[in-house]
């Protein structure tokens, strides 16, 4: 289990609450994003110790792939975890699938993507869909701004879970904090963003031919099935099982095992304090810590009041 060093990205809808909830060093501005496991070109995050210290995680899944992830056939790293501050909503958006992403922008993954809340102000909410039932209407409402009684609404609280499928249109209201697991693609396409300007003083691209090119007709909401274990030690819930990834929770009341693995697992503490031992080596864990955790690592023992949440991609 080896620590990562996270990345802070400043964003318009930014704001400070990551610096309070996970004491934080942010830099100046609104920062937005907290990229905790990254292999984008755009920010690579690396390691903050062990024998790779100093290493990205793109570079170790170039030379060491099958000794520390699995026997993954994939050409890219295929995961980006992050945490979400909005102070202001984000913007109406759409992602493609991987078929989509290959064949509009010649990238080999598509976004899915989802949301763990970690902090909701009184009635924040999310955009979660839509009522429309043809794309010429989506076209009508995207060319008319007809957005408030075409998009759904939900409002949220923490420890709600939601997952978005590549097609879904959604968007994240302000006074969320979030933890973001997704495919490791960063492709958006904005239907709508509230006419605000950018850095140049000019309205933020659009991207409304592919975005109504992507979406779901008619939307199909995704239903929660989450399952939970209870085990000696705390309880583990699996929140999500999809190709693309797989999310569980973990809360840890006593001494609770964090079992050997054939696939890597990125792990983020989201709430609490523990520590992790295995042998003679003894990790902290505090709220915010990201971890990367290779295969065949054997068993670690978790202990303290935490909570973790860890995602992978099973081999097929």
């Amino acid at each position: 289990m080896y620590a990562i060093q996270p990345i802070f990205k400043e964003r318009i809808w930014g704001g400070r609450r990551l610096e309070a909830l996970f004491q934080f060093e942010l830099p100046e501005g609104q920062i937005g994003e907290c990229w905790t496991a990254s292999a984008r070109a755009s920010g690579r995050t690396h390691f903050l110790d062990g024998s790779d210290q100093g290493k990205t995680l793109d570079e170790l899944w170039r030379t060491k792939r099958t000794e520390l992830f699995g026997d993954y056939l994939l050409d890219a790293f295929p995961l980006h975890v992050k945490l979400l501050d909005s102070s202001a909503y984000l913007s109406v958006q759409v992602h493609p699938n991987d078929e989509e992403a290959r064949r509009l922008e010649g990238e080999p993954y598509g976004k899915n993507e989802c949301w763990y809340i970690l902090e909701a102000a009184p009635e924040a909410e999310i955009i979660l869909g839509h009522n429309l039932q043809s794309r010429d209407a989506l076209l009508r409402c995207a060319q008319e701004k007809d957005w408030e009684t075409s998009l759904r609404h939900q409002k949220v609280k923490p420890g709600e879970f939601y997952y978005i499928p590549s097609g879904t249109i959604h968007a994240l209201g302000p006074g969320v904090v979030l933890l973001e697991i997704q495919q490791m693609s960063d492709r958006t396409y904005r239907l709508y963003d509230y006419d605000r300007l950018g850095d140049d003083g000019k309205p933020r691209e659009l991207h409304v031919e592919k975005a109504i090119a992507v979406t779901t007709i008619p939307d199909e909401p995704w239903t929660n099935q989450s399952e939970t274990i209870v085990k000696e030690g705390g309880v583990m819930t699996k929140l999500l099982q999809v190709p693309s990834f797989t999310v569980i929770r973990h809360e840890v009341s006593g001494r609770y095992a964090l079992h050997d693995h054939p696939v890597f697992r990125l792990l983020t503490v989201i709430d609490g304090q523990g520590e992790a031992r295995q042998g003679n080596r003894v990790i902290p864990l505090q709220k915010g810590n990201q971890f990367f955790v290779p295969r065949r690592s054997e068993d670690y023992e978790i202990s303290g009041s935490v909570t973790f949440v860890t995602s992978e991609v099973f081999l097929d």
